[in-house]
């Protein structure tokens, strides 16, 4: 299946804007609060964002992250783990230091507490002795049923892991560069997950960030040949997190797309009827964790395929 109804999310106890990934993270914004009045706005937002999903029959599983460890962007889970249907779970190299912390051991026994089935892991992170990084989810889409692999590169998405990633799990890789201007440079975006979002019958891109117009045009064709509906945002919707969305199964099997409430008041009304065509909408607001973490709500599930044990 393309999506999932069980969602793994990490409730934060140190979220502040985290120097170390602010060199690349361009989405990023310092705010003028203290960081525990940061980390309480944060986690209002996130408890809100939980409840929403839950009750709209969502299985969120929510683990609180170590006050020890100090790890500022663990509200961001899908950069350093994902879970897939063949029972594998993939653990990735991170560029910032700071955030190889949040990689924990301890979440694979909740999981299974949940009753899923884990039979293997395979580990990428040797490869941050090298510096090289592959950020999981965020680096990576994956068209799961059509078995290709979408990959914007950048210093967190490196081509030869990536291609090294696709073949151990038997995908096809679509390979471009995505860029957004950043003081009148063209800069490559952090993360694929942010201009691209992936649907099982529609995909939300922000094409104009691809600047090659062969690449441009053979991620389009790719989308097109799998059947897609393509709903286009401008660069402008993305800096509002408009492509940092994620569709997910709820209550009855009903589908849902899951963004931002400043993603969703960034769209025009044709691209939330596009998106309507194919599922409902449900929005929460984030502002917070967007400003200060230069991320939003895809970012902030690491989505479980597990098979049940």
């Amino acid at each position: 299946m393309q999506i999932t109804n069980s969602i793994l999310m990490i409730r934060p106890v140190n979220f502040r804007m985290n120097e170390q990934t602010a060199v690349n993270n361009y989405f990023q914004e310092e705010l003028s609060l203290k960081n525990n009045e940061i980390n309480k706005k944060a986690q209002k937002e996130f408890d809100d964002f939980v409840d929403k999903l839950r009750n709209h029959g969502v299985n969120v599983i929510v683990v609180d992250d170590k006050k020890e460890t100090d790890t500022p962007d663990s509200i961001f889970p899908n950069n350093w783990i994902s879970f897939h249907d063949s029972g594998i779970i993939c653990v990735y190299p991170m560029f910032a230091p700071n955030r190889r912390k949040e990689r924990r051991e301890d979440i694979f026994d909740v999981l299974e507490e949940h009753g899923f089935h884990i039979d293997n892991i395979v580990d990428y992170t040797a490869a941050e002795e090298e510096g090289v990084f592959l950020e999981g989810t965020g680096s990576i889409l994956k068209d799961r049923v059509n078995q290709k692999a979408y990959c914007a590169l950048g210093e967190r998405a490196d081509e030869g892991l990536f291609i090294e990633f696709c073949e151990d799990f038997d995908c096809f890789p679509v390979i471009f560069t995505a860029n957004q201007t950043v003081d009148g440079k063209r800069l490559p975006i952090y993360h694929t997950n942010v201009m691209m979002a992936m649907g099982e019958t529609f995909a939300v891109i922000c094409s104009d960030t691809i600047d090659d117009k062969k690449e441009r045009k053979n991620v389009i064709e790719h989308l097109k040949k799998d059947g897609r509906e393509i709903i286009t945002i401008t660069e402008e919707q993305m800096y509002q997190f408009a492509g940092n969305m994620l569709q997910v199964i709820g209550a009855n099997d009903q589908r849902f797309m899951v963004m931002s409430s400043a993603a969703y008041k960034s769209l025009k009304q044709s691209q939330i009827e596009a998106i309507e065509k194919h599922c409902e909408i449900i929005h929460s607001p984030l502002d917070t964790i967007e400003t200060c973490g230069g991320g939003s709500a895809r970012c902030m599930m690491a989505e479980v395929f597990l098979p049940k044990a």
